[in-house]
């Protein structure tokens, strides 16, 4: 019983997480804010289809909230986003300034991974 309010907090964690992000997709002024460049143009074109990706994780990991055999795909989403931007942050440099926010909450939420990746495998 304990395992499961973990793991359901834990997915709702990783819900969270990527609420933010994926309101670009429908209030794109949130791109100055929250990446440090203007919504206008090709980048800004870019972040609001990367708020369309960041949707389409939370749904999976809500969906996987509800239906525990869905859980073994929607880690493996949700890791590919957590762990891929980390990996890219830190190749990067580790750049100050706004990714540097958005490193430190999927930092946070690999706790949350470790817990939905030990519950699905």
């Amino acid at each position: 019983m304990t395992m499961t309010i973990t793991t359901n907090v834990a997915w709702a964690t990783l819900i969270l997480i990527h609420i933010l992000p994926a309101m670009v997709l429908v209030r794109p002024s949130l791109i100055s804010k929250l990446y440090g460049v203007s919504a206008s143009g090709q980048v800004g074109i870019l972040l609001v289809h990367r708020g369309a990706l960041f949707l389409a994780v939370i749904l999976v990991c809500a969906y996987a909230l509800f239906e525990p055999s869905a859980r073994r795909p929607a880690s493996l989403v949700a890791a590919t986003s957590i762990i891929g931007f980390l990996a890219i942050y830190g190749m990067s440099g580790l750049p100050q300034g706004p990714l540097r926010s958005i490193a430190l909450a999927d930092m946070i939420g690999l706790i949350a991974l470790v817990i939905v990746l030990r519950d699905a495998w």
